[in-house]
């Protein structure tokens, strides 16, 4: 039988053979001579039946361009044997890739380095050429510390750690952070094994955070925390000190085992509290310079690195006076000394000691009794403030506003700048307090006295003026508000019900509490039983007696009817 021929003349023997000769070179490496360039191809012999071209593009890779001229031989890659033009199909780029994997792998599993230049920026980190493959380099293995500035870096040959190789997908992953931190660890070990507590090193400031700065001593970071910074408060590390900044260090706390170092500035100066309390004494004027100033107080320099706290409550005799109305940090100011701890570290200081005591004239000008009136300047859900003096104010208990029953919201027809009436209940110049109130300029609808004293453990008869399901508000004889808790409604659990009781009602009540500041006073039905059980049984018997409970309380009645 003959032999098929095709439209060319060729045999399909031909053909077959041709194709598998074809299927044989296909992606290999072949060694090529070139032959010819021009702007866009250069076309390479690699001994086939045919010539193969490759763009000019792909001898451009990542910025770099290679010089060719004809008759230089190098490496390509056989893509395809046959395209449909009857050309050999190949890539420089692939030949390249395929020459260095293999010496990619074998680094990776060696954790050998491999050298790379970065060329490019990209989301989330950066490329690297690595001379056949390009890798990615994650922001955060550039360095052992966050770098500002990564131009220094750029086309710059150096050496990467392979982190990561995928080939199928052609994924390669590298670290610089890697190669450093090697590098460093044998230099890091011997600067570790030759520091000492107590020593005096040069370092260099490398990041400040917000609770101080990390300094470097040579390859080894150490923790300046802010309180080690200065002797002075130190709020913001960032005020003194600056990265990069030379600065010489104390290794005030060192731990071998974890390596964690404390360094501190301030050890290399004498500590400016020794012989401060030789310095300064409790009741000494002095003056200093404001530091600081805050919600709760105003911070005082007294001298060098020694400073002490005005508190709130010492800045003014008016309470309500803002600190930050009073004074502004750098001016100087004259305080006295009220209070000192050196082992703690503390200053008391006072303003308001150098000023003229304005109690002193308000218990003569404002004794109990005394009516005035006086301008509301502040309105709360707990009672109303009024203007006594200048400095002082006195309030107006939510109890001692009405002899009805007053609650917050009720308040909201007094304004700040109105002028009321008042009567001062009490004065405490201790505490700096003076109590005031208005329903004491009525008379007493109760009929009670307001000035009959009421104290704990007396028994009172209380008027209920609103139910609760917790308990009972009641106004005692001389006008006083009470509670009665359901705890201590009946000594019986079961007739703890608020239901049985009635707006209007009277109730006799022991008195278990009293609340000057809030003028309430607390009460007990279940103590004045509990009383009265004590008072029958010591008079006509006791458990021991044989004798019923309600025996002894029978008897107790028939007595009590008798007389």
């Amino acid at each position: 039988m003959s032999e098929e021929l095709n439209t060319q003349g060729k045999s399909f023997a031909d053909l077959f053979e041709e194709s598998c000769k074809g299927s044989l070179w296909e992606d290999k490496v072949v060694k090529g001579r070139i032959v010819a360039i021009d702007d866009n191809f250069v076309t390479i012999d690699v001994g086939l039946k045919s010539e193969g071209r490759i763009a000019t593009s792909e001898f451009n890779t990542n910025g770099r361009k290679i010089e060719l001229k004809v008759g230089d031989t190098i490496d390509v890659y056989i893509d395809r044997y046959e395209n449909k033009n009857g050309e050999i199909v190949l890539s420089r780029e692939k030949a390249l890739r395929e020459a260095a994997w293999d010496d990619f792998e074998k680094s990776f599993k060696e954790g050998a380095p491999v050298t790379g230049r970065i060329f490019n920026r990209v989301k989330g980190g950066f490329m690297v050429d690595l001379g056949g493959a390009t890798a990615f380099l994650p922001g955060s293995q550039v360095d052992v510390h966050p770098v500002k500035d990564i131009s220094p870096l750029m086309d710059v040959e150096q050496p990467f750690l392979i982190l990561k190789m995928d080939k199928p997908r052609e994924n390669i992953v590298v670290s610089r952070r890697g190669i450093l931190e090697g590098a460093n660890a044998e230099e890091r070990a011997r600067v570790v094994a030759s520091l000492e507590e107590g020593q005096v090193i040069d370092g260099v400031v490398k990041n400040i955070t917000s609770y101080g700065a990390f300094v470097d001593i040579g390859g080894v970071d150490g923790l300046l925390h802010n309180t080690d910074i200065s002797w002075k408060r130190v709020n913001n590390p960032a005020d003194v000190l600056t990265p990069g900044q030379q600065v010489q260090v104390k290794i005030i706390k060192f731990n071998k085992d974890s390596k964690r170092i404390s360094l501190g500035i301030k050890q290399l100066t004498p500590d400016p509290w020794c012989g401060v309390d030789k310095e300064f004494q409790v009741g000494m004027k002095v003056s200093g310079k404001v530091n600081n100033v805050t919600e709760y107080g105003i911070f005082v320099e007294l001298k060098e690195g020694v400073e002490g706290l005005v508190y709130l409550s010492e800045v003014s005799w008016n309470k309500g006076v803002s600190p930050f109305k009073i004074t502004s940090a750098g001016q100087m100011i004259e305080v006295v000394i009220l209070d000192m701890d050196v082992s703690k570290r503390r200053i008391g200081l006072g303003m308001k000691q150098l000023q003229v005591n304005p109690w002193e004239k308000i218990v003569k000008d404002f004794a109990v009794g005394t009516e005035f009136d006086g301008t509301i300047t502040n309105v709360m859900d707990f009672g109303i403030f009024v203007k006594v003096t200048e400095e002082v104010d006195g309030m107006v208990h939510l109890n001692d506003i009405s002899w009805q029953r007053v609650k917050p919201e009720d308040l909201s027809q007094y304004k700040k700048g109105d002028v009321i009436k008042v009567k001062v209940l009490e004065v405490d110049s201790t505490k700096e307090r003076i109590s005031l109130g208005m329903k004491q300029l009525q008379e007493n609808p109760f009929g009670g006295n307001d000035d009959v004293e009421v104290r704990k453990g007396v028994t009172v008869t209380c008027i209920i003026s609103e139910v609760k399901e917790d308990g009972l508000e009641v106004t005692l004889t001389n006008g006083a508000h009470g509670f009665i808790k359901k705890v201590d409604l009946a000594k019986d659990r079961q007739d703890r019900k608020t239901e049985r009781f009635a707006v209007g009602e009277k109730v006799d009540a022991k008195v278990v509490s009293i609340d000057k500041t809030g003028r309430k006073i607390g009460l007990s039905v279940k103590a004045l039983e509990i009383d009265e059980e004590k008072q029958v049984m010591a008079e006509f018997g006791s458990s021991d007696s044989g004798a019923s409970l309600g025996d002894i309380l029978g008897l107790a009645i028939n007595k009590k009817g008798e007389e």
